[in-house]
């Protein structure tokens, strides 16, 4: 299998924007993405694609608190690069 880029998970993100996401504990959100900036839709704050790729070079990780410190958002950012619909299961990264 070939390694999956940032570039392609972060075109997924894009891609994905206004479907329903859910966090580890469950909660459903929506975000929106402007100007490489993900905006969730339960909470005013602001994450940027660099947290993204800061996590993504972490994978795997069990959980938000992987990336607590690392990030801003980190149960959103978990919560997306976990899903099925950006990184499939199975694919190298």
């Amino acid at each position: 299998m070939s390694k999956i880029t940032f570039p392609e998970v972060w075109d997924k993100i894009v891609s994905n924007e206004g479907n329903i996401f859910h966090t580890k504990k469950g909660i459903e959100f929506k975000y929106t993405i402007k100007n490489n900036t993900f905006n969730p839709s339960r909470t005013e704050w602001n994450i940027s694609k660099t947290d993204f790729e800061k996590a993504f070079n972490r994978l795997p990780l069990n959980g938000p608190g992987d990336i607590n410190k690392l990030v801003q958002g980190p149960a959103y950012i978990w919560a997306v690069l976990n899903d099925n619909r950006i990184i499939t299961q199975g694919i190298e990264t």
